[in-house]
């Protein structure tokens, strides 16, 4: 993940939401300098040269609105496969998206948004608006039973290096305030992480009056959080998608909360999370 330098990939489809993860996109490069690609994808090669000539155009655009230069890739592909091959390419920290939501045919195939984050070594941060404030500040960090949390705790831990940011733990728990044993061991965990890590951080219980993943979108918006840092279901299957993993409600949530994904890594894995 640490790079010679740092690099954030936006896919850019010429939308209103591809503008609004470029907003985003400057934001998060403010403190640590990163370099912005943007990546517009085409069907087919001979597409390319007219994609960069208008891409050029909105290089421009974007340096007259917000300041920035970015760098400008075109390629052939598909969103689900060419976005990640990309940022792998480029050794890309992060990829900043803009989303639509959940809308019309994705209601009954899922979330596209999810369907191209799935299997990425690289953090995607998933936007549907314009940021509310020019850093974030505020990071909403679920706790589950799930052993992957503790894999969140390597990304919170690199926001906040890069970022004056305060990570609010929500743990899950009953209507009586009670913590299921393997989330409380989680709990513990994170918490000494972040001690250790000396990440300024707040704790909370969800009110255990409905699914997690709503709470969480429901706590998000009561403290005006900056972002949400969620996983992925580990080895997502296609009736994940028809059923509505968690993660996409959380993704197209109605607040339009920017929301940091991150798949859960084999390779990391192998080490123990202790390792972190």
């Amino acid at each position: 993940m640490e790079t010679k330098k740092n690099i954030i990939l936006v896919p850019y489809d010429f939308s209103k939401v591809a503008m609004h993860a470029v907003a985003h996109a400057k934001s998060l490069s403010q403190r640590n300098g990163a370099q912005i690609y943007l990546l517009h994808i085409v069907k087919k090669e001979t597409d390319t040269a007219e994609a960069l000539q208008n891409l050029a155009q909105e290089k421009q655009n974007i340096n007259d609105i917000y300041g920035i230069d970015v760098n400008l890739i075109v390629k052939e592909g598909t969103i689900f496969k060419t976005i990640k091959e990309v940022a792998a390419e480029i050794n890309a920290n992060l990829v900043v998206m803009g989303t639509h939501g959940i809308k019309g045919r994705q209601k009954l195939t899922g979330s596209w948004a999810l369907k191209v984050i799935v299997g990425s070594k690289v953090p995607f941060f998933v936007v549907q608006d314009e940021p509310t404030d020019s850093q974030v500040k505020k990071i909403v960090f679920p706790v589950d039973f799930k052993t992957e949390n503790k894999e969140k705790l390597y990304w919170a831990d690199l926001l906040t290096k890069f970022l004056d940011t305060k990570v609010y733990l929500l743990s899950s728990s009953t209507k009586d305030g009670v913590i299921e044993p393997r989330t409380k061991a989680n709990l513990v965990f994170c918490k000494n992480f972040l001690e250790e890590k000396s990440i300024d951080y707040e704790l909370s219980l969800s009110e255990g009056k409905g699914s997690f993943a709503q709470e969480t979108i429901n706590f998000a918006d009561s403290i005006n959080a900056d972002a949400i840092i969620i996983m992925t279901t580990r080895d997502i299957a296609f009736h994940d998608y028809m059923l509505g993993a968690n993660e996409q409600h959380i993704i197209a949530n109605s607040f339009k909360v920017p929301v940091m994904v991150i798949n859960p890594r084999t390779d990391l894995m192998k080490y123990g999370y202790g390792a972190f």
